[in-house]
């Protein structure tokens, strides 16, 4: 009896820390931790109902009950229709009025947001469906505010479509492949702008207002693809570098009355020429409720900001806001108040991001919002009831929380109400909105609230997956403290605080009273933050399996980041690299002293902006990371985009000291540790020439290192089996480089 109970409290550690393995396969290919969403709501004018897109039908719900209501659209009850259609289609826009449907087929990507497809327009009342253009495919087909008419772009020039006489109007004529973009924006301004359709109806839709790019004298770039054939295809764009000439765009106004398009005649922009060349920005142009056309202007350095409104008549311009910043401004929309008596518009000027209310004549009537923490969202005006809805960091900026305000700027209430991250979708009236909520630790969970926060009914409360954290063991992910003191010296300026991280730490038994090695998963670029109170995705599985096989994983938001007000977000302008590396090499340090750590095991891996970190990391702080992975990093901000790179860093040639000094293949020769470099071979973002010029250099400096290639693969090497491939070659390197074995532990 003895030697039975003996051997039952042998085995009960096993039984008490018994977990499933987590396997990259369940990660990346069985979906077996893939969290449950909801589809984006598209919300009807009427505020309750939505639609969604079911087979070949478009179905309306009811917001509140969940409710099926109706059927919007049948694509197998139509008999009336063009011959190309073919009974199918991938998406759809409604008019204003809601009686007619855009139907895109066909859809195919482009860049990172644009596309083209095929579309018809379906008419409710008389059920006819007909195709919108029978030549190439479209861009952005947008319907006019009466619903009368369609403006599309096809192979860079504009249109529009009288839906009632049939007939096509081309409005330009000189657009051409890698030249001239009539109404739709070049690659850099879709990147870094998030400007898409350069076009905008008039609030009567008597004009169509549009941006033209003059891309000829920017230097083009070439990507190879592999598809098979006896030769690789050539894939050419236009893609301005740091210093080079960006695309030249224009202002434009069409009139359809006259057909006739005049120019905006932009004040003092031959002020900010160079060589001749106008250069400075236009990133975003909407009307006024007065029908006045409302431009952003920006300069360059993207430190001075103008709100010009144009004069559609004769187009010319009058400045209606101006405000200046010694970095730079962040891009925001410009939302204009339907009476027609002011705008709300976002800015730091206060030393926080805050929603601010100007009337029509550019005064400030009220600071919406007020405080020293950030807006992270604004999600508009509800004049009817004259409330502001917004997310912010007010609390923590690790979380996020949704509030109303009165547009005056009183009242704020805070209606969301749980702690961790908070993020709104608003019904067309303001009445609901559905709120999706996660933390750290709880999966994406969402549900449809009334306009005071109360749940209306749950969505989706991935249950399931809740379920398999406990069924597969996982770890709690807990916040950090990271405390720095800097003295002033040349590395940079003497600053004192901590910074925020999170940490996984191996439960195990077998790992207990271990120095265990440790992963720092860095990003660390401008305004962005990897320390909230949210769910990671796959990277959180990912993680629980490194945990499970012994490491301790952790993140740090260095300088630079998000949620901590302009100074903290901008004390890296024009040395990027240089205060954040310095923060991760103290994060590290500060990590590898806790009790459990091997301070002589620490590695580090990111990608994009996080793999031009580890890679600094690595260099930099040699004496700390033993291993490093970066996947599609930056390695010389010289070569990277105009518009990003600019913005922090001004040019090479403005600031060449900055860029030497923080770009990884200039330290090449300080690299000693194990080092993984990995690229997609069509990355149109973070060019391949970033790896290859890395791997010359190393090659130069007979410095050892490993490197991955994926012929084909955009910046977020996915498609076939790319993502579990890549992540198996990650976990072998790290099992191998930084644990010091290839074998997983035993399990408990």
């Amino acid at each position: 009896m003895q030697r039975l109970l003996r051997l039952c409290f042998l085995l009960l550690p096993l039984t008490l820390f018994s977990q499933n393995p987590i396997t990259l396969e369940d990660i990346w290919q069985n979906g077996t931790f893939g969290s449950k969403g909801v589809p984006g709501f598209n919300f009807q004018k009427d505020g309750v109902h939505f639609t969604k897109l079911s087979g070949a039908s478009i179905e309306q719900y009811d917001l509140r009950t969940g409710d099926r209501s109706g059927i919007i659209f049948d694509a197998a009850s139509v008999t009336d229709f063009d011959p190309g259609w073919k009974g199918t289609f991938d998406g759809y826009s409604f008019s204003a009025d809601e009686t007619s449907l855009l139907l895109s087929t066909n859809t195919e990507p482009i860049y990172r947001w644009s596309k083209k497809a095929d579309h018809f327009v379906f008419n409710s009342k008389t059920k006819k469906l007909t195709a919108l253009y029978p030549g190439a495919k479209q861009r952005y087909a947008t319907f006019s505010p009466d619903g009368s008419k369609v403006a599309f772009v096809v192979e860079n020039d504009l249109y529009y479509k009288d839906l009632n006489s049939g007939k096509t109007t081309r409005i330009s004529a000189d657009g051409t492949i890698n030249e001239i973009i009539n109404g739709a924006s070049d690659w850099v301004y879709e990147e870094e702008f998030e400007i898409i359709r350069a076009f905008e109806w008039s609030p009567d839709g008597a004009k169509i207002a549009f941006l033209r790019f003059d891309e000829r004298e920017v230097p083009e770039m070439s990507m190879e693809m592999y598809r098979g054939g006896e030769y690789p295809e050539l894939v050419k764009f236009k893609y301005p570098k740091v210093g080079e000439k960006n695309a030249v765009a224009t202002a434009h106004i069409y009139d359809l009355a006259s057909a006739k398009t005049i120019g905006v005649d932009i004040p003092d922009r031959e002020k900010n020429a160079a060589d001749g060349r106008l250069d400075d920005y236009l990133p975003r142009i909407a009307w006024t409720p007065q029908k006045q056309l409302c431009l952003t202007w920006m300069n360059r350095h993207q430190n001075h900001r103008k709100l010009l409104l144009a004069d559609p008549a004769n187009g010319k311009c009058s400045v209606l806001l101006e405000e200046k910043n010694k970095y730079y401004i962040d891009l925001h929309d410009v939302t204009f108040l339907s009476d027609g008596s002011g705008f709300v518009l976002q800015s730091e000027k206060s030393g926080f991001n805050h929603l601010y209310q100007y009337d029509m004549t550019g005064k400030e009537t009220a600071a919406i919002t007020k405080g020293n923490w950030d807006v992270t969202d604004f999600y508009g005006v509800d004049e009817k009831n004259g409330l502001v809805y917004f997310q912010a960091a007010a609390e923590n900026p690790m979380q996020r929380e949704i509030y109303s305000v009165k547009t005056g700027g009183k009242g704020q209430k805070k209606i969301s109400k749980e702690e961790g991250t908070n993020s709104a979708q608003f019904s067309s009236t303001f009445d609901y909105f559905v709120n999706t909520f996660s933390s750290l630790n709880s999966p994406p969970r969402y549900a449809v609230c009334d306009r005071k926060g109360k749940i209306v009914r749950e969505l989706e409360q991935n249950k399931e997956l809740a379920a398999k954290q406990q069924d597969y063991g996982t770890m709690p992910v807990d916040f950090f403290k990271v405390p720095v003191k800097y003295e002033d010296s040349a590395n940079g300026p003497a600053w004192e605080g901590t910074l925020n991280g999170w940490m996984i730490k191996p439960t195990a038994p077998q790992f207990q009273n271990r120095k265990l090695p440790v992963l720092m998963f860095v990003y660390g670029g401008p305004g962005s933050q990897q320390v909230t109170d949210a769910w990671k995705g796959a990277n959180y599985w990912w993680f629980q399996m490194l945990a499970q096989q012994g490491y301790v994983v952790a993140c740090v938001d260095n300088r630079g980041t998000g949620g901590r007000g302009e100074e903290f977000k901008k004390m890296t302008y024009k040395q990027l690299g240089k205060m954040e590396t310095q923060d991760q090499i103290e994060a590290a340090k500060y990590i590898g002293k806790l009790p459990f750590a091997d301070p002589a095991r620490v590695g580090i891996f990111g990608w994009s902006y996080g793999g031009y970190m580890s890679s600094l990391c690595m260099l930099k702080g040699k004496d700390v990371f033993k291993t490093g992975i970066a996947v599609a990093p930056v390695t010389n901000w010289k070569w990277y985009d105009s518009i990003y790179t600019e913005r922090y860093m001004q040019t090479n040639k403005e600031n060449s000291e900055g860029y030497e000094q923080n770009s990884p293949i200039n330290f090449v020769n300080e690299l000693e540790g194990n080092y993984l470099l990995i690229h997609g071979l069509a990355d149109d973002n973070v060019h391949f020439q970033h790896t290859a010029e890395m791997a010359n250099q190393l090659i130069a400096k007979n410095k050892q290192f490993d490197t991955m290639i994926y012929p084909n693969r955009n910046h977020g090497i996915g498609g076939g089996n790319a993502k579990i491939h890549l992540y198996k070659l990650m976990t072998n390197f790290l099992n191998e480089k930084l644990k010091g074995d290839t074998k997983e532990p035993a399990r408990p």
